[in-house]
């Protein structure tokens, strides 16, 4: 070969290699990296064939929780009967009360009822929260029978629990007005003063009337203290009882209106209204305690104004009885805390203020201690049978 055929040659060596390796840069070109984490697609199947399962490179997710099961709302209570309450507040009165029944009787029975004996009852009357008229007018039958009638009168005891019970006034009608017109609920409209366990007491006699199988609404007309909503909706959660409430500091009237129109809407037997216990002047709780009477009384007469009274004040209750007494028509009385440290003649004292009837008796903490009052449980008890 000749030295030119060498060199073409060459050049078609250098030609050739030159194209391989271009062909070479542009396929590694092509191949560009996928982002980091990415989904890889995976090629189109083939017309008539079934698509593989995708595959994800991401980890599987758990399964959503099973969403919890709603817990049973709890059982509603059921109340105890007003007997077996009688029961109760005869066995708590007697250790509560039967000092001042021991005590009079340890004085009667003297051989000599001489006038430092008739003194000493008269204290011993008076210190029980008797009242003063009361007390007086009870010596006076006691000397007359015992001293004057002699033994024909009869024993010491018997004659004591005669005028005792005379004082009592079996006779007083002490029934409640729960009981409304033909198509109208029975309306308990509850006065007295905060702290007197007003609130308390609306709870109590809400279930006290289921227990005697009626249906209660409850009206929180107390908008001035917040905690008696929430009080008196406790009291109603527990026994099924519904609570019409407004906001806080509203119109007690409008509250009081609410609650009767739905207790006329659910047909209910009884709507029992709780009130401001606000004592600032008499004009002004007048003005309030007449708007809200009078505004129930568009749709339906109140049946019960009961007044309640905290037993323990003594005769600084009757203070708040004879306000109470000129503001609104009591019908009733409820005395709170007569198990306590309560005088029994607590009960003659404010009957004779108001010539009304106590009706319902406190006679503990717990949520049925609150009772019908019975005349005669209550003087046996005192005299502690």
């Amino acid at each position: 070969m000749t030295p030119l055929d060498y060199l073409y040659i060459a050049i078609g060596v250098i030609v050739v290699a030159g194209v391989a390796l271009a062909g070479l840069v542009r396929s590694r070109a092509s191949r560009k990296p996928e982002p980091r984490g990415a989904r890889t697609r995976p090629p189109e199947p083939a017309a008539g064939t079934e698509a593989p399962p995708e595959v994800s490179s991401e980890e599987p997710t758990a399964a959503p929780a099973v969403e919890e099961m709603l817990e049973p709302a709890p059982a509603l209570e059921r109340p105890e009967a007003a007997a077996s309450r009688l029961v109760r507040l005869r066995q708590r009165l007697a250790r509560s009360q039967g000092a001042l029944g021991r005590g009079l009787l340890g004085l009667l029975s003297r051989e000599r009822l001489d006038e430092d004996t008739w003194e000493s009852i008269e204290d011993t009357l008076i210190g029980a929260d008797l009242g003063v008229g009361p007390t007086t007018e009870l010596v006076e039958k006691l000397r007359t029978r015992l001293r004057v009638e002699g033994t024909g009168a009869g024993d010491p005891r018997t004659v004591l629990r005669e005028e005792l019970l005379a004082l009592v006034d079996p006779s007083m009608d002490r029934r409640l007005g729960v009981t409304g017109a033909v198509g109208q609920p029975g309306i308990v409209l509850v006065v007295g003063v905060n702290g007197t366990g007003k609130t308390t007491t609306v709870g109590k006699l809400g279930r006290l009337l289921v227990a005697e199988d009626k249906t209660v609404v409850m009206g929180a007309a107390d908008t001035f203290r917040a905690a008696a909503t929430e009080q008196l909706s406790t009291w109603g959660e527990r026994v099924g009882v519904d609570v019409v409430s407004g906001p806080e500091g509203g119109d007690p009237a409008s509250v009081a209106f609410d609650s009767v129109k739905e207790g006329i809407a659910r047909e209910a037997d009884v709507v029992l209204v709780d009130t401001a216990g606000r004592l600032q002047n008499k004009a002004g709780l007048m003005d309030e305690l007449g708007k809200v009477k009078r505004v129930i009384e568009k749709q339906a007469p109140v049946t019960e104004v009961l007044l309640v009274l905290d037993a323990t004040t003594g005769q600084n209750g009757m203070v708040q009885a004879r306000v109470f007494g000129e503001v609104v028509d009591v019908s009733g009385i409820a005395l709170t805390k007569l198990d306590g440290t309560a005088k029994g003649g607590i009960v003659v004292a404010v009957q004779r203020e108001l010539g009304v009837p106590v009706k319902l008796v406190g006679i503990g903490e717990g949520p049925d201690d609150l009772a019908p009052f019975d005349p005669e449980g209550f003087v046996d008890a005192l005299l502690g049978d």
